[in-house]
């Protein structure tokens, strides 16, 4: 089944140094953008993250230093995938958790403006999760009846994300074929950061989503406990939450 699109959508898969979406940086991002005319474009990056990769990281997806030792910097290129995912729609695999966090944090410290709380994002992962319960080898397997080869490589694993979400709205009658509820299907928690750690709760107030406030509306934390913004801004949370935190903070400050 093709995608019913309204907007095009940028499906996307990060290989990274690491799992921290604070500390790790991307060496290669895949990705396949499909146009509401059904037209498909793929690009890959290699991307010098500017640290070194972690043996353990090279053993997953298989870059090392030396492959990425000549490629350009996500400073250098930033701008350039911005333009290309431009109005649109996100999706991939796991995204919502980690590559979305990931690559706001990147394009931040590039230092270019790109908002990605404007696009629906569609996390294939989630609606396997909500159906079946597997990894996405096994969904590749599961929808598609294929040995996803290349698996952690990012561009195999971009189209085979692609492959499995238009398999999965062939198989689930009950999933709608429009990205707006897709979109709404596929989100766990409605964040107000990427990491989700800043959360809305059911009224629509940012809650805090770790730690001992857990639970707590933002605003209240920031007037009973003062200390508690500046500890988060000077310790090792995303860029974005604390870009998201300051929002919060500066809103209340002008009311």
């Amino acid at each position: 089944m093709n995608l019913n699109l309204k907007n095009p959508i940028a499906f996307f898969d990060l290989e990274t140094t690491g799992l921290n979406v604070s500390k790790d940086r991307i060496v290669e991002i895949a990705i396949v953008k499909v146009s509401p005319n059904g037209n498909e474009e793929t690009k890959t990056f290699r991307v010098n993250p500017g640290v070194p990769i972690p043996a353990e990281s090279s053993a997953i997806h298989g870059i090392f230093d030396e492959d990425v030792k000549d490629e350009p910097t996500f400073k250098e290129i930033g701008k350039i995938i911005g333009k290309y995912i431009e109005g649109c729609d996100l999706a991939g695999y796991n995204s919502n958790r980690f590559d979305i966090p990931l690559l706001a944090e990147e394009f931040l410290r590039a230092d270019i403006d790109i908002d990605m709380r404007k696009r629906k994002l569609v996390d294939v992962q989630t609606i396997f999760h909500k159906m079946e319960q597997r990894t996405l080898t096994a969904a590749y397997k599961f929808y598609c009846g294929k040995d996803l080869e290349g698996a952690h490589g990012a561009e195999a694993d971009t189209i085979a994300t692609y492959e499995v979400l238009k398999s999965q709205l062939d198989k689930y009658e009950n999933l709608e074929n429009d990205i707006d509820y897709l979109s709404k299907f596929s989100t766990q928690n409605k964040n107000a950061d990427f990491a989700g750690m800043i959360v809305f709760d059911k009224k629509g107030v940012e809650t805090f989503n770790f730690g001992k406030n857990k639970g707590k509306a933002v605003e209240d934390v920031l007037k009973e406990q003062p200390g508690y913004y500046g500890w988060i801004m000077n310790n090792d949370f995303p860029l974005y939450t604390k870009k998201v935190l300051t929002e919060i903070k500066l809103r209340n400050f002008n009311m």
